[in-house]
């Protein structure tokens, strides 16, 4: 089956991000959807936060998995934020990717950076499903979304009513885990865990 897959990154690592889409588009039967390259999303920022959220959910709209490619500054990026929220709110199948270990084009690795999944959370209130994110501060209710129904979530929350996203969603390092090989897998059981 095909799986159209979302790529969330920070832009600094648009070069880490173009070998993990590469090495999942040369394979076949897979198509990414939603990748953009920085100059595509500068566009859309400038026209506003609105225009860009309705971007976004656009680029997100016929995808089934959605896969965070984390840098040294992924985790604090508001976009990258938001990207995972929408995704949630979607039923996408939800995975996240170290890619520090993978050169730039100026041939350098970067630092680790933290799992994003561990800065964003959901918690159950009554029937809804409240969304918080970590900032300096500490957790605060998301920026850029709400909450939803209980009913509309996707996956099984079992008795989690207060819990970061890192304890539905795995994380994996494409070089220390043979990325290459791998990501199709990854990207399979994410999906197949939202029942997608």
């Amino acid at each position: 089956m095909a799986r159209q897959t979302f790529f969330s990154f920070h832009y600094k690592d648009v070069s880490r991000a173009f070998v993990v889409r590469n090495s999942w588009v040369t394979k076949p039967d897979r198509q990414d959807a939603g990748f953009f390259d920085g100059s595509v999303f500068e566009r859309q920022q400038r026209d506003g936060d609105e225009i860009l959220k309705r971007f976004l959910r656009e680029g997100l709209s016929s995808t089934s998995v959605t896969c965070v490619l984390v840098g040294a500054e992924t985790t604090l990026r508001r976009w990258v934020r938001y990207e995972l929220f929408q995704s949630f709110m979607r039923g996408n199948g939800l995975l996240a990717v170290r890619v520090h270990g993978i050169a730039d084009f100026g041939k350098q690795t970067c630092a680790a950076g933290s799992n994003p999944f561990n800065d964003i959370a959901f918690a159950v209130d009554g029937d809804r499903v409240k969304f918080k994110e970590y900032m300096k501060s500490g957790w605060e209710p998301a920026r850029d979304v709400s909450s939803m129904a209980l009913s509309e979530v996707y996956y099984d929350l079992g008795t989690m009513t207060n819990h970061t996203f890192s304890h539905l969603f795995p994380i994996y390092d494409y070089t220390a885990q043979s990325g290459y090989q791998n990501i199709g897998a990854w990207i399979e059981a994410a999906a197949k865990a939202a029942g997608r």
